[in-house]
């Protein structure tokens, strides 16, 4: 095994633009929810990013303003996405934002919408992966990814969207392959996501919304 051992982590977080986000999920929640939701997941996974005590900053690259505000005010650093060209480019201009600052800064993309995600379950897995010169993290579908991580000098190459969790793999980067860090992998995309996010314990401003998605009453 390598011994990469890091500083701590600068997180990317992207974000699209409300109105466009998380259709997938508009047969449960409906159109007029769905951008409250996705603002909501945002605010509660990086909420939970920022208070991981591995974690140094969060970069959100995003275009959306009322978003922008809204996790500014948590502490994150706002970045607009200046390539337009998709997701990966987004997250690849924010690494580069993040290392223009600080060339040996370790460097994580993160999803935007992992409502459950836990301070300590986040660090575990960092902590996993600072001993790799790349490492990814599988969603709980199998399918995609939900955390990308690249060492001090090592490019993080993101190449996310649909069968991901293959991408990364064939790139080089080492799988985590951690049991108890559900919190890390639960993205949601659809109205049965967002029912296995809330099983393991939403943020506060996910669980103000998701009642009427799941069926249980909101919190007020």
């Amino acid at each position: 095994m390598n011994t990469f051992r890091t500083a701590p982590w600068s997180l990317v977080v992207p974000l699209k633009p409300l109105l466009l986000a998380k259709s997938r999920l508009t047969p449960s929640s409906g159109d007029a929810l769905r951008p409250g939701l996705a603002l909501a997941f945002a605010l509660d996974t990086v909420g939970a990013a920022l208070a991981c005590p591995v974690v140094r900053d969060v970069v959100v690259v995003t275009d959306d303003g009322p978003a922008g505000t809204a996790l500014a005010a948590l502490g994150a650093r706002i970045t607009a996405d200046i390539p337009a060209a998709g997701l990966n480019a987004a997250l690849a201009y924010g690494a580069d934002t993040v290392r223009a600052a600080r060339p040996d800064a370790a460097v994580a993309a993160l999803n935007a919408d992992l409502p459950a995600l836990r301070p300590a379950e986040l660090r575990q897995v960092l902590e996993y992966a600072a001993t790799f010169p790349r490492a990814f993290l599988a969603d709980a579908a199998g399918m995609g990814t939900t955390l990308l991580c690249a060492s001090p000098g090592v490019e993080l190459a993101p190449a996310f969207g649909g069968a991901s969790r293959a991408r990364h793999a064939a790139s080089g980067a080492r799988e985590i392959l951690l049991a108890g860090v559900d919190s890390v992998r639960q993205d949601v995309d659809t109205g049965d996501d967002l029912r296995a996010a809330v099983e393991l314990g939403v943020g506060v401003r996910t669980a103000r919304l998701s009642g009427v998605v799941v069926g249980a009453p909101p919190l007020v």
